[in-house]
């Protein structure tokens, strides 16, 4: 058996055998590296796929769709573009809220689109009361469901929110129910650190004891009217 000192000595690069790297690049080009003496030899790969691109593509739908109240559904981009889905969860209302997408069926649904960007900077709160009126309106009418593109963080932190301010949910449990219907949900970390600090105690939410006043407004009795009611009530005196 030869010492280490024997093999270096012995060593020689001739003996170690060739490699080649085969590299992808962004564009989906694939090209393999061999390397000759110092200099590195780059032939194109010929049994390259024409659809190849530079990362692994998952081309199945994601279909899985969150059941969050009887009246609320979370889901991706590909539930609300999959009419046999929505008519499985008999869903009526659609919100969107990832940027620059498309009604699939303006006729059948009804819509409402918000174009939110998945950055940490961006404001989700001052999102949070229009989302929840149209969610509101549509738990009186049917079922809506809240998607993005990938329904992992913007539409589940619309989702927080509403159940924050409309149903007085904490934010931990509000995240966990979320969490539970929809396991791939991930908020970015901007989003996440303004859930936690979100305060709805000025939104009027849906409970046993609060009424949300822009579905019962008709009902509502205004204090200009109960003023009115006292000075007649005074004029008699």
């Amino acid at each position: 058996m030869q010492s280490l000192a024997q093999e270096i000595k012995s060593f020689s690069k001739n003996n170690l055998r060739k490699q080649c790297t085969r590299v992808t690049t962004l564009s989906g080009r694939r090209i393999i590296e061999t390397w000759k003496g110092s200099a590195v030899h780059v032939v194109e790969d010929t049994a390259q796929c024409e659809t190849a691109c530079g990362y692994v593509q998952d081309n199945t739908w994601d279909l899985q769709v969150g059941y969050i109240k009887p009246y609320l559904l979370l889901g991706s981009q590909d539930a609300a573009y999959h009419f046999g889905t929505l008519k499985k969860y008999k869903v009526t209302h659609i919100l969107n809220v990832a940027y620059g997408g498309e009604s699939a069926f303006p006729d059948l649904f009804i819509y409402k689109t918000l174009s939110i960007l998945d950055l940490p900077d961006t404001n989700i709160i001052s999102h949070l009361q229009e989302c929840a009126q149209f969610i509101a309106k549509a738990k009186q009418k049917g079922i809506v469901l809240v998607h993005s593109n990938a329904g992992v963080s913007r539409s589940v932190s619309v989702v927080i929110g509403y159940l924050m301010s409309r149903e007085g949910q904490t934010f931990e449990d509000a995240f966990s129910l979320v969490k539970s219907a929809r396991p791939a949900s991930c908020p970015n970390p901007g989003f996440l650190e303004q859930l936690k600090s979100y305060q709805p105690q000025d939104s009027m939410y849906v409970s046993n004891n609060w009424c949300d006043c822009s579905s019962c407004s008709q009902h509502s009795f205004h204090w200009e009217n109960w003023l009115l009611l006292l000075l007649l009530l005074f004029a008699f005196i």
